[in-house]
């Protein structure tokens, strides 16, 4: 199946984190494909990846990447696909010069971005499933299968918690 979304980081050492990503997408059964592509070291490959995307059949990008994290830009600029912006932890900044970078895209080149790290990571791909179901029902039903499956664990946990401090211990 041709994938749907790419999930896009800029180092391999990216990619325990990009993981959780593709673990959503995986779970709700959306075609995906992983990709090293750096901004700065590679930038034309960058700049061609982006462009032929859309050409592939890729409808979502996840663009991963920490310090000045220009990847997200960089494809946004080349692209009319949404990019999904992950703010990686790698500097002593904890990340925060990465959510700033992804951010903060002028005008005109929007990247929809995510929380720092890993929580980050599980919302892209979310987001990605998200914005693929509006076109696709039964993606839309697994969406929302997944959504009810974390509250039935909330509600469990809550029953739990509850039965442990029965009676006031």
């Amino acid at each position: 199946m041709t994938p749907q979304v790419a999930i896009v980081m800029g180092s391999a050492s990216d990619l325990p984190v990009m993981e959780k990503a593709a673990e959503v997408l995986g779970s709700l059964l959306v075609p995906f494909e992983v990709r090293v592509v750096s901004a700065h070291r590679t930038p034309d490959d960058a700049r061609k990846f982006a462009r032929e995307a859309a050409g592939r059949g890729l409808r979502v990008i996840i663009a991963g990447a920490g310090g000045a994290a220009a990847l997200a830009g960089t494809l946004a600029a080349h692209t009319d696909l949404p990019v999904i912006g992950v703010p990686l932890v790698a500097t002593p900044l904890a990340g925060l010069d990465a959510l700033c970078a992804t951010v903060q895209m002028p005008p005109g080149f929007p990247v929809a971005t995510v929380a720092i790290g890993e929580w980050g990571a599980t919302n892209a791909g979310l987001l990605a499933a998200r914005i693929l179901a509006l076109s696709d029902p039964d993606l839309a039903a697994r969406v929302a299968a997944h959504r009810r499956g974390m509250a039935e664990k909330t509600r469990k946990s809550s029953r739990d918690v509850a039965r442990r401090f029965a009676g006031g211990r």
